[in-house]
């Protein structure tokens, strides 16, 4: 029997994590990190994405508009971002504000989306690296527009199609290209599938008590591998970079996506938080990869983790 994609993301990280070159982990320090994360986890706040909006299929259909498009981090050093906003958080804001002024997004809205929509919504300047994604976020919307047809322009009728698996959420996102999360590294087949592991995530936290919000596989999400959170393993010791690669994250280099050196950050970061989650079970926690990470990406905004340069690779992935 062949394993399914969950189990492919935690064994191909676990390989990366063996052969890695540029990224380790410090084991002597995940002991001493867990209470960090069980403490922190009671206190995480709620996230703009995981927020219902509406009906249920304007709800389904915010959500998973919104992680479409949740790449970009790699460009948000050159967006226009709202006052004390994220980039993430910008974005995230101006389409709530947008359904919120004309109403839930739909498919056929969708196959409209032309770069002057997604220049209207987020309001972003006409500069190369802010134009550049706002072009690639009327792709990624085109796209769902496209894949949603096929549930009769129902995002309800897709959560349904699911049957309750979050692995068949990831399974069919993949047919869009900018959710085809998977690296080469040397050869290997090296899958993250950020940001289709984190549609099914927030589902579930938008649906929260709701069928719709119920994926019995939930608990086997992995951590949702993006450039902030192995930048806070980086600076609180978990993750231990190469002296060449933290020179070039200092100067802002683009770490390409796809690169050996990116694509270890990514899988070696999500090994780290495999063993994190393995060694919180062992202390009577009850965490799942998911919640670490939404722990770790919220401990990112602190003051310490934004003064210290964290890797940028201008991808869809993240």
């Amino acid at each position: 029997m062949t394993a399914d994609v969950l189990a492919r993301i935690r064994t191909a990280c676990a390989q990366v994590t063996a052969q890695a070159t540029d990224v380790h982990i410090d084991h002597d320090r995940l002991g001493a990190y867990v209470p960090t994360l069980l403490r922190e986890h009671q206190q995480a706040p709620e996230d703009l994405g995981r927020q219902r909006m509406g009906d249920d299929e304007a709800a389904a259909a915010f959500v998973i508009a919104l992680d479409a498009i949740n790449f970009g981090s790699g460009y948000f050093p050159y967006l226009r971002k709202r006052d004390g906003l994220s980039g993430y958080h910008t974005v995230a804001s101006a389409l709530r504000d947008h359904v919120a002024d004309h109403g839930p997004l739909t498919g056929r809205w969708l196959r409209d989306v032309d770069v002057s929509t997604c220049n209207a919504i987020f309001d972003q300047p006409d500069t190369e690296f802010a134009q550049e994604l706002m072009g690639l976020f009327a792709v990624a919307l085109h796209d769902l527009g496209d894949f949603i047809a096929a549930f009769d322009d129902s995002f309800v009728a897709f959560v349904h199609s699911n049957d309750h698996c979050a692995a068949r959420v990831v399974d069919q996102l993949d047919r869009m290209p900018f959710f085809h999360d998977v690296a080469n590294y040397h050869g290997l087949a090296v899958p993250l599938y950020k940001r289709a592991q984190i549609t099914a995530y927030d589902l579930a936290q938008a649906f929260a008590g709701h069928e719709l919000g119920r994926f019995d596989d939930l608990h086997r999400l992995t951590m949702f591998a993006d450039n902030l959170v192995p930048h806070v393993l980086r600076v609180d010791g978990v993750l231990v970079f190469s002296a060449e690669l933290v020179e070039r994250i200092e100067r802002v280099d683009n770490i390409p996506a796809g690169s050996a050196a990116e694509v270890e950050i990514r899988a070696v970061g999500l090994h780290a938080v495999e063993l994190l989650q393995q060694a919180v079970t062992a202390r009577g926690g009850p965490m799942t990869s998911g919640e670490i990470d939404s722990v770790l990406w919220n401990r990112g905004a602190g003051a310490r983790y934004k003064a210290i340069p964290r890797h940028r690779s201008r991808t869809v992935f993240y």
